[in-house]
């Protein structure tokens, strides 16, 4: 007879008691716990956030390592989170890479010198991503405080967002000269899209490499698009700049706003994990998705300043929803309003984590 092994006792980490919940849930498992972690959880909504940042311009503090450390790291002391976002911009890779592009207090991104012709994105392409050093520093100092138990999760934007701010100039409706670009001059839309793969799949690498243990793609400007054109036009240039993370072996979200349409086109240019907007219900996200991809979302951010039975019976209806696929991170369907009032996000995370 075999001899008798005895049992680990009960105190014993498992495996699966060693992976936090956000990466339980990325990899289409349940954990315990159902994982928050809100998009721009780090920001204006905080009081020491706007301490900290007094006197810094935007871009500035992105760069500066531990301002963008400590800032990375204040929503998950104060609210309990189950993720830290790494803080940052989506147009920090083209400062990096040399392009004349400031935040503009109340406008947002605003460039230099706008790229509307094929001339224009030859003079572009001539700046090649930039040093990471700053970004590197920040994230590892980020890692090195938040420990194995809240991962870190890298940020940067997909290159149909990237290109709409630089053919553009600044943020807009419509984005209608970037999809004028698109058709008009499908070679220099080509050539930009491909430059932009390259300078923010940099970007998100270096993020990787230094530490951090997901990655998010954010495509804020993809909702302009039909199907078809986000499918010919962008979608190849994401999948480009996730192939640079690839290797690496850290779960992948894909998210944009207005994007119910292209759910299935995004996960399909890389994503392990997609995250849906506040405009369709999670359970109809999945089954456009065939039920086989873990979800992130979906609370709407106007009801944060709604009274709180109203807001807590949606954040029970987004959990209930979100059951229904392999995997869901409770987030919002877009980012946190400036005001809205911290102790109200920090009372959403107990009630996700009381479901």
């Amino acid at each position: 007879m075999a001899p008798v092994t005895n049992p680990a006792p009960p105190s014993a980490a498992t495996p699966e008691m060693t992976v936090p919940p956000l990466l339980q849930a990325y990899s289409g498992r349940r954990p315990e716990r159902t994982p928050v972690w809100f998009m721009r959880q780090a920001g204006r909504s905080l009081p020491e956030y706007r301490a900290a940042r007094e006197g810094v311009a935007m871009l500035d503090a992105c760069l500066r390592p531990e301002l963008a450390a400590e800032i990375t790291l204040q929503p998950v002391r104060r609210h309990g989170v189950d993720a830290a976002i790494f803080f940052s911009d989506i147009v920090v890779p083209l400062r990096l890479a040399g392009v004349d592009v400031e935040i503009v207090p109340g406008v947002g991104p605003v460039v230099g010198e706008p790229v509307r012709t094929r001339a224009d994105v030859d003079r572009l392409v001539q700046h090649r991503p930039g040093d990471h050093a700053a970004i590197t520093e920040a994230v590892r100092l980020t890692v090195a405080e938040l420990g194995p138990a809240t991962p870190l999760i890298g940020f940067a934007g997909a290159p149909f967002t990237l290109a709409a701010y630089l053919v553009e100039g600044r943020p807009s409706r419509d984005h209608l000269a970037a999809r004028t670009m698109m058709h008009a001059e499908p070679e220099a839309w080509r050539h930009l899209m491909r430059w932009a793969a390259e300078v923010t799949g940099a970007f998100l690498r270096a993020q990787v490499l230094a530490g951090a243990r997901a990655a998010q793609l954010f495509d804020s400007w993809a909702g302009s698009l039909s199907l078809a054109d986000y499918a010919a036009h962008a979608a190849p240039y994401s999948a480009r700049a996730l192939h640079h993370v690839k290797d690496l072996g850290v779960p992948v979200v894909h998210f944009g706003t207005g994007t119910g349409e292209l759910l299935v086109a995004m996960r399909d240019a890389g994503a392990d994990v997609v995250g849906v907007d506040y405009r369709i219900p999670l359970d109809e996200a999945n089954r456009r998705l065939g039920g086989t991809t873990p979800l992130q979302g979906n609370v709407d951010p106007a009801l944060l300043a709604a009274p709180w039975d109203v807001l807590e019976a949606h954040v029970r209806g987004v959990v209930a929803r979100g059951r229904t696929a392999p995997g869901h991170v409770v987030n919002l369907g877009h980012g946190v309003p400036p005001g809205t009032d911290p102790a109200v996000l920090t009372r959403v995370v107990e009630l996700v984590h009381s479901l």
